[in-house]
């Protein structure tokens, strides 16, 4: 899939992170995709764009693109027009590969609609994105390095183990560790999580200054660490 040519507006607004008002447009558009195609909501798509930005080596956007629209990446009719969708979709690409690339915070597109809802429910549809962008770009996940397994396991946990075949390392991993007590410490882990695994797939240069904080600098209160370990 070519890379649909943005408009003058949008070229002006390249690099402005997305509104609310951008987001909910975003929306409109998935959900304007014609059927039998079954586009991902912005939620699932936030997942699935950081799982695309932490593999090992850049993924063109001709790969990526397809499971936007569709899990299966089937293709769209002839006539379907997705310049506008996914101009807004390269939008949060970039600010999200910023984010990364500079070990910032970013806040993941996860949605709270039930008051009562557990910490892994708001959080399965942005999970399961990271999980398909895993499944179709497998380099992440092919990596030997140690250091990935704990934050895999903060990210999958959310997962309904059944969905996590041939992994008992991982799920042992899982199993160690305590479940987010709320949704807020589930949000701050997945972005914990992601940065931890970005260290290992995308190491910052060695040019950075010494002393750089290691985890993701955030406004206002944080410093959780993530889930902690079961005793």
């Amino acid at each position: 899939m070519a890379a649909p040519r943005p408009t003058a507006a949008e070229r002006a607004k390249a690099d402005e992170p997305l509104s609310e008002q951008d987001m909910e447009r975003l929306q409109d558009l998935l959900d304007a995709v014609p059927a039998p195609l079954e586009p991902l909501d912005i939620s699932m798509l936030d997942g699935y764009l950081v799982g695309v930005l932490l593999q090992p080596r850049p993924v063109p956007f001709a790969d990526w693109a397809p499971f936007v629209l569709d899990p299966d990446g089937r293709q769209p009719p002839r006539q379907f027009d997705g310049e506008a969708l996914f101009a807004l979709v390269r939008r949060r690409h970039r600010e999200l590969n910023t984010a990364i690339a500079e070990r910032q915070w970013f806040d993941p597109w996860v949605f709270e609609l039930d008051e009562d809802a557990e910490p892994s429910e708001v959080v399965y549809a942005w999970v399961a994105g990271f999980a398909l962008a895993s499944e179709h770009f497998p380099a992440l996940m092919e990596e030997e390095a140690a250091e990935l397994l704990e934050p895999l396991a903060q990210l999958y946990m959310h997962l309904d183990p059944d969905d996590l075949e041939d992994a008992e390392e991982l799920i042992e991993e899982i199993e160690s560790l305590e479940p987010p007590s709320d949704v807020a410490e589930a949000v701050e882990c997945l972005v914990r999580a992601s940065l931890l695994l970005a260290d290992v797939t995308r190491p910052l240069k060695s040019t950075q200054p010494a002393g750089r904080p290691g985890g993701p600098r955030r406004p206002g209160p944080g410093g959780r660490g993530g889930p902690s370990r079961r005793h």
